[in-house]
């Protein structure tokens, strides 16, 4: 095992305390605080920047049960301290990383088997857990996280940005390649405004596909055409208008693929509607129930996917395609682990326009001007 620095066995850390209040500032143990402590695949990261996710909101509230006290923020990014036996294979100190969301698969399950599709493996049921989610999170000084999850960040992506591409890009890059589409296809992406959808539309454009952005909010609109959706349509104006005004684009048959990062009533349904026959819909936005009229499934053979983060190599892929098309990730950075109330304040009430962020340790990010990070 490799270690750089000295560790502090205390750390500052913004944690769940109980269903739907607000997080607590504390001090805690640092996780894993010397090497022998860490398991075969685990990093120790210095957190540079965590962000905040819709996931986030879910957790505080309950809706996964997680054993609290648990510590916030699934989206992290940060530099190296130390590594694994195993992971220091891939991983040394002093590299920067995008923090992976699983945590300790199993290794034995359908998924984790090696013949299984390698798009899969983050779909393991027997996982020790998931950072921020169901264990300790990125809303801290340190965080552990799995090596086999975890991306190193190119020179050109700023740790700022790495961070919400930790789930929000994750997401984003699976869901538009999930639609199998190839270029100059149509792909239509309701929810197109918000911190997925305008990375999605980014990731769609520069595979060639021609987008659709669908929102039902002024400055999601705003966002969809400065992200460079081709068309962007006001969900506002009710259903049978946004299809016939898709229908009129496609001459009318409908897009090839529809996304749905909307957890509005009648997203999906709408998604689907402005779908060709025989189309694909990726559902992505996690709304109670995905309800979907018989009429598209059965009348016109609309294919239903669900999709989640990506794999190991979905991330390492993503990131590749970063570094030579880049992507502008809008972020709101808010500087220290004590603004973490303020923060949550400005998205409860929607004045954030991209993706809420805690810089948490401000020196990494001055260090990454000497080799030109731009994205």
């Amino acid at each position: 095992m490799a270690a750089t620095t000295t560790i502090p066995p205390k750390m500052k850390a913004a944690r769940v305390t109980a269903y739907n209040t607000p997080y607590t500032l504390t001090t805690i143990p640092t996780p894993t605080p010397t090497p022998s402590s860490l398991g075969p695949y685990d990093l120790l990261i210095k957190i540079a920047v965590a962000s905040h996710c819709h996931t986030d909101t879910m957790v505080a509230s309950g809706t996964f049960a997680t054993a609290l006290p648990c510590t916030g923020s699934h989206e992290g990014a940060g530099t190296v301290v130390s590594a694994g036996s195993s992971a220091a294979t891939s991983f040394h100190p002093g590299d920067r990383v995008m923090c992976g969301i699983p945590l300790h698969p199993c290794g034995r399950c359908a998924d984790c088997d090696p013949t299984s599709p390698e798009s899969q493996r983050q779909y393991c049921t027997a996982i020790t857990g998931h950072v921020g989610v169901t264990v300790d999170g990125c809303f801290a000084e340190y965080a552990r996280v799995d090596a086999r999850s975890s991306t190193h960040v190119p020179d050109c992506v700023s740790l700022l940005s790495a961070a919400p591409l930790a789930c929000a890009g994750r997401t984003a890059w699976r869901a538009v390649a999930q639609a199998g589409l190839q270029p100059g296809q149509t792909l239509a992406i309701v929810g197109s405004g918000g911190g997925l959808g305008h990375l999605a539309i980014q990731f769609a454009k520069g595979k060639g596909l021609f987008v659709v952005g669908v929102d039902a909010r002024d400055e999601g609109l705003a966002l969809s055409r400065d992200n460079g959706a081709d068309v962007v349509l006001d969900a506002r104006k009710g259903k049978a208008a946004v299809v016939g005004e898709v229908q009129r684009l496609t001459d009318p048959a409908g897009v090839d693929a529809a996304i749905t990062l909307a957890d509005a009533d009648g997203a999906a349904a709408l998604a689907c509607a402005v779908t060709k026959p025989h189309g694909t819909m990726v559902q992505v936005a996690q709304p109670d129930e995905v309800r979907v009229p018989f009429q598209e499934l059965i009348f016109r053979d609309i294919r239903i996917k669900g999709s989640l983060i990506c794999s190991y190599e979905e991330s390492r892929d993503m990131m590749a395609f970063i570094a030579e098309h880049g992507v502008s990730v809008r972020t709101v950075p808010f500087y220290g682990l004590d603004r973490i109330h303020e923060l949550v304040e400005a998205v409860e009430m929607g004045r954030i326009s991209g993706k809420a962020a805690i810089v948490v340790d401000e020196e990494q990010l001055e260090r990454e001007k000497e080799f030109g990070a731009k994205y």
